[in-house]
């Protein structure tokens, strides 16, 4: 994706999360024109002001639409596993997650772009058009790496089941029940993945140990042998690229 598009993507995604009813209300004071089939037009300064008051909710957008959560925190379970505390350090590892979320998001945001950003600019559509344009493409994403039962789940607490019964596309649920269903999924799918990455470092670690107590070096810490073992393995198996290409991978786009 190219960086001229990176910036109205994400605003895009923040037209997603205005959607919502709760989140597109104005007041009446707002009201430029009011339309024949009862649709309201809200004056440009009045736009401005609701989309930087919703850049507030950015962060929670970033963490909970879009693939940020399972790469953070699979990079994170990583950095514990090989024993290395500030290693890299949480900028890098922020920083690391956030472009590999812009490049699995790329093409979700591309159309976010095609089919709301642009005609918003171009005044084809109303701010609560976009909105509802810009939500679906983040939906699509959402509901397709959101497991069904924590989906069912979510539908059955906000008591939607005759709603999500008779929806002919999971896209008709709210956003209020996709968001957390999608959260949830991505939470259990990240301590998956940072399982399997455990394995292979906790057997090190065992080993090491075994090795420092036959030879009775018990005042040595096992932690300072394991984790140069531990770097130089990761190192020599190409573990980053490994990580990195399973990530993406996982998410199947």
């Amino acid at each position: 994706m190219s960086r001229s598009r990176l910036l109205p993507a994400v605003f895009g995604a923040l037209l997603a999360a205005a959607a919502h009813p709760a989140l597109a209300q104005v007041t009446p004071i707002a009201i430029t024109a009011a339309h024949a089939g009862g649709g309201t037009t809200y004056s440009v300064p009045v736009q401005t002001l609701i989309f930087l008051t919703a850049l507030g909710f950015l962060p929670a957008l970033l963490l909970l639409t879009t693939a940020f959560t399972r790469i953070v925190i699979v990079l994170s379970l990583l950095r514990m596993a090989l024993g290395t505390q500030t290693a890299p350090p949480n900028q890098v590892l922020i920083g690391l997650a956030l472009f590999l979320t812009f490049f699995v998001m790329g093409p979700t945001f591309d159309r976010v772009y095609d089919t709301a950003y642009v005609p918003f600019r171009e005044q084809k559509m109303s701010f609560e058009q976009a909105a509802q344009a810009a939500a679906l493409p983040m939906k699509d994403f959402m509901i397709k790496h959101t497991r069904p039962d924590d989906l069912a789940l979510f539908v059955r607490m906000a008591r939607m089941d005759k709603e999500a019964a008779a929806a002919k596309n999971l896209t008709d649920l709210p956003i209020r029940v996709v968001i957390p269903a999608f959260a949830t999924s991505e939470l259990k799918t990240a301590f998956q993945i940072g399982f399997m990455i455990f394995i292979p470092f906790l057997v090190i670690d065992m080993v090491v140990s075994s090795v420092l107590m036959s030879m009775g070096m018990m005042m040595l810490s096992p932690v300072l042998v394991s984790t140069p073992i531990k770097l130089m393995l990761f190192v020599l198996a190409n573990g980053w690229d490994l990580l990195i290409g399973s990530l993406v991978a996982s998410f199947g786009n």
